[in-house]
């Protein structure tokens, strides 16, 4: 009878399975972000708390973990320039569907409250008032000044109407530390028109923060007369509520900000280790 001859063992090594490319998530967890997020950052702001902000804007907004990385890591890298938290008060990143692209991208919305911020920071700014007006508060305007606003609910019961008004106008006052005063003034339907204009008119803050984006319709305008840095105006003088992240990039073209969005291109991401979500409080 005839032996059948059994194979010889293999000698060669089975090929690692591939490595899944590393996720939004994942990348906010890794030390070589945090790195060049410090490197980004002015000297007052933490690397670690804007990691961590930006990782309970993905708990409280899923669908950024399906966003673009690239136009991600560039809003984020512009909030770190400017020292700015994604936390939904000062800054939104908002993920939009780009239908041309097939992808679905990251935008960045500066609130009314991340523009204060910077304009405080210039140091030439002593106050800075906005606010709506509505029927049936008292409301005093002319020649670029705010002579008096009493709101509705600061009114004496017996002197005002019974319920509060609609919105009609939404004005902003800024006062230099040298004396000079600036305020503009703009009806609902000025604002309205912007907002239709804007790329994102029909979600995130417009439909649920609506007064806050009129306030800052109203600030970026009266803003024009401030004698402010390049970067910051970028911010404030947008023609649109969305930041151009990739514009605003190769404008301030500096190495801390490129070096930053080249990690994406580095081996060194891929595979990184999930760890457990943080969330931030202040």
């Amino acid at each position: 009878m005839t032996q059948q001859r059994l194979p010889e063992p293999s000698t060669s090594v089975p090929a690692e399975p591939k490595q899944q490319p590393a996720t939004i998530r994942q990348y906010l967890q890794s030390d070589d972000l945090k790195q060049q997020i410090a490197a980004a950052l002015p000297e007052h702001c933490s690397a670690d708390r804007m990691m961590r902000v930006a990782m309970t804007a993905l708990g409280r907004i899923p669908k950024l973990a399906d966003c673009d990385q690239r136009s991600f890591f560039q809003s984020l890298l512009t909030l770190s320039q400017w020292g700015l938290e994604p936390d939904g008060r000062r800054a939104h990143l908002i993920p939009f569907r780009n239908a041309k692209l097939g992808i679905t991208e990251c935008q960045l919305i500066i609130d009314y409250k991340g523009l204060v911020e910077l304009a405080y920071r210039s140091g030439v700014v002593l106050n800075i008032q906005a606010d709506v007006v509505r029927e049936g508060d008292l409301f005093e305007y002319d020649r670029g000044r705010v002579l008096k606003h009493v709101p509705w609910i600061a009114r004496k019961p017996d002197e005002r109407p019974e319920k509060q008004g609609d919105i009609f106008a939404v004005y902003a006052f800024v006062e230099l530390k040298g004396g000079a005063e600036k305020a503009e003034l703009m009806s609902r339907e000025d604002v309205e028109a912007i907002r239709k204009r804007s790329k994102a008119g029909t979600k995130g803050p417009w439909v649920t923060d609506w007064n806050e984006m009129a306030k800052k319709t109203a600030f970026r305008r009266v803003s024009k007369w401030l004698p402010l840095s390049a970067d910051v105006r970028d911010a404030i003088y947008s023609d649109d509520d969305v930041i151009d992240a990739e514009s605003f990039r190769r404008h301030n073209n500096k190495a801390k900000i490129s070096k930053v969005t080249h990690l994406l291109d580095e081996e060194s991401f891929v595979g990184v280790e999930s760890e457990s979500d943080h969330s931030v409080q202040d």
